[in-house]
C-alpha cells in the first residue's frame, strides 16, 4: 500500500487572514490543485460553513458518501457541487467527499457574510 503525502494549501481569506490546509489526495483534490491558484467567492450558510457552488457535476469524486465531519474540514457536496469549509458542528451526516482539513482556529468565519477565498499551494 502506499501511503500519499498530503498537500499542504494556504487559504486566504478577503486578501487578509491567511490559514494552511492539509489535502487529502482523492480526484476532487487533484483536479482542485491544478487550477490553482484560484480565487472564489464563498458564502456564509446555514451557521456552520463557507459555500462555493460549481453546480453538480462541478468536480470529479472517487469516495463520495454520507459520513459526519470535523470542524475545520473542506469538503465536496456533490448534490450541489459544492465546495464547503465547515467551521462549525451541528452533528450532521451528509453525503461529502474530504478535501482535506485546517488545523487552526476557523471560528471567524461566523462572522463573515461572504468573502473571496485564494488557495493556492504552499512552497
Amino acid at each position: 500500500m502506499i501511503i500519499m503525502s498530503k498537500q499542504l494549501v494556504e487559504v486566504i481569506i478577503n486578501n487578509d487572514i491567511k490559514v494552511t490546509a492539509q489535502f487529502e489526495d482523492n480526484a476532487t483534490t487533484r483536479e482542485l490543485i491544478s487550477r490553482m491558484l484560484f480565487t472564489i467567492s464563498m458564502d456564509n450558510l446555514y451557521a456552520r460553513e463557507m459555500c462555493h457552488r460549481y453546480g453538480r457535476g462541478g468536480l470529479p469524486t472517487d469516495d463520495a458518501r454520507d459520513r459526519s465531519y470535523k470542524v475545520g474540514d473542506i469538503s465536496y457536496w456533490p448534490p450541489m457541487g459544492s465546495l464547503v469549509i465547515l467551521y462549525k458542528q451541528n452533528g450532521e451526516i451528509f453525503e461529502q467527499q474530504p478535501i482535506g482539513h485546517i488545523d487552526s482556529d476557523v471560528s471567524f468565519f461566523s462572522k463573515l457574510g461572504s468573502a473571496d477565498v485564494t488557495f493556492r499551494l504552499k512552497a
